[in-house]
């Protein structure tokens, strides 16, 4: 579907209504607008973007636009919210699913960890780099950078009781929930600078990235071989 979507953008006219057959019927106009806005804001930065280039990378007339978005604000909300929204909500299922069970909040969390890195490995043109953008702290986007605080939140609980599953006296003294959770995230989101290197690297492999979470959790091999049979039980949570 991206190539004819690739397709379908560059074979459109600058602001123009189209001059070719839709390459790509089943794609609303709305969410042609986003793809393209993706590859903009990924490419040229937000500030760099404006809705006249979004208009014409789709092939469409800047009024257009407007019928679908208020602005570029809008497009990028809805981009950001994309990118996290799924992985807040299968993390709150996962989560009420592994109650407070500690080798079920392994497998919950390898299972979380698996789904996220899936996630932003598929989003479009690399949605996820956009995070540390400087105008991603505007109040505008408080609704995506709230997801993002949540989903990083249960990383830490899921972790914290993950833990218990070790049950090592010898353990170090547990971390907060709270830093649990942003080392984690930070962990899963390495996807995002993996995919903007430009040599050949591999596909980031989200099981080998969610066998690293529940390393960093404590747990050891036998450990995490049995977390990773236990997340295949919480398929279609």
């Amino acid at each position: 579907m991206m190539d004819i979507v690739s397709k379908t953008i560059a074979n459109s006219r600058p602001g123009r209504p189209r001059a070719v057959p839709d390459l790509a019927p089943e794609l609303a106009p709305r969410e042609q607008i986003l793809l393209a806005a993706a590859a903009l804001f990924v490419e040229q930065g937000f500030a760099g973007t404006s809705t006249r280039a979004i208009a014409e990378a789709v092939g469409i007339r800047q009024a257009s636009l407007y019928y679908h978005f208020a602005g570029k604000d809008d497009i990028l909300a809805e981009l950001l919210d994309r990118s996290v929204r799924p992985s807040t909500d299968i993390a709150g299922r996962l989560e009420r699913a592994a109650g407070a069970d500690p080798s079920a909040a392994a497998a919950a969390l390898y299972a979380l960890a698996e789904a996220d890195v899936r996630l932003l490995t598929e989003t479009p043109h690399n949605i996820g780099s956009l995070y540390l953008m400087p105008e991603v702290r505007d109040p505008r986007f408080d609704s995506f950078r709230t997801a993002r605080d949540e989903l990083q939140a249960t990383y830490g609980r899921l972790a914290l009781l993950a833990q218990a599953a070790a049950n090592r006296p010898d353990q170090e003294p547990p971390l907060s929930p709270t830093t649990l959770g942003a080392l984690l995230i930070q962990v899963v989101e390495v996807v995002i600078p993996l995919r903007r290197r430009e040599d050949a690297a591999p596909e980031p492999d989200p099981a080998a990235i969610a066998a690293a979470v529940l390393r960093l959790v404590g747990l050891d091999h036998e450990e995490i071989r049995a977390a990773r049979r236990g997340a295949g039980e919480f398929a279609g949570t």
